[in-house]
């Protein structure tokens, strides 16, 4: 009873990816976006002082900037935003595919091959080279280096 009572309280934080709840006022809630594509009237049109428009033309071109920029790109996500989201996703799906089931894999494979040389290596080491290079400590270790300063 205790078993199942636990499951089913996991089983109430467990959440799916597909089916969870989407922000639709904080569409961007990790800024990818942010310098970007945030362009704004100003940050295109820009009159120094001394050259400046009619107010009516500063303001109707404001305007038209804005309102076109807005409704353009409102268009352009309903005509291809679910295609273009269907081939992100696609191609997303196909990379992790092949990172699942042959990167990891592959480097996995070369990392217990690799460790198996080391080991090999390592072994040849202290056979052959360790003996070699304690001997000549050993024939070496009686030298005595004097320093003098002659005048």
């Amino acid at each position: 009873m205790a078993d199942q009572y636990q499951f089913n309280a996991e089983e109430k934080f467990v959440k799916d990816s597909h089916t969870k709840e989407i922000d639709l006022i904080n569409r961007d809630p990790k800024q990818i976006n942010e310098d970007v594509v945030k362009v704004e009237f100003e940050d295109i049109i820009a009159e120094p002082d001394g050259t400046h428009s009619l107010d009516g033309v500063w303001k109707l071109s404001y305007t038209t900037f804005t309102v076109s920029k807005y409704w353009c790109y409102r268009i352009l996500s309903a005509i291809f935003g679910i295609p273009v989201a269907l081939l992100w996703g696609f191609l997303f799906a196909c990379i992790s595919f092949c990172h699942i089931w042959a990167v990891v894999p592959c480097i996995k494979s070369c990392l217990i091959e690799s460790q198996c040389i080391s080991r090999i290596y390592s072994l040849c080491i202290q056979t052959f080279c360790d003996p070699f290079f304690e001997a000549l400590g050993k024939i070496f270790s009686s030298v005595r280096v004097m320093l003098r300063k002659e005048v």
